[in-house]
């Protein structure tokens, strides 16, 4: 497995946490498909956590391109990322 710097590993993380961030939209900047995305979640949470998150993101429509909705074209919620 590819070792990833903190900062990197962080951004990945959240990125799957991320309701409307697409795992291809981790591969695209890490190269990390979803079962990749899957083991690197395993290792660096606490078994309770990763369990909630395979509950949450498991058959979720944003988290695949495919399934997503066409009139979603952006990766991440209006109010997310404010800028002060």
């Amino acid at each position: 497995m590819n070792q990833f710097s903190e900062e990197d590993l962080s951004r990945i993380i959240e990125m799957a946490w991320e309701d409307r961030t697409p795992f291809e939209a981790i591969q695209t900047e890490f190269c990390l498909n979803e079962a990749a995305v899957i083991r690197l979640m395993r290792q660096n949470m606490k078994p309770s956590s990763f369990k909630m998150w395979r509950e949450r993101v498991t058959g979720r429509k944003t988290k695949h391109l495919q399934l997503r909705s066409p009139e979603v074209i952006r990766a991440y919620c209006l109010r997310q990322y404010k800028h002060f």
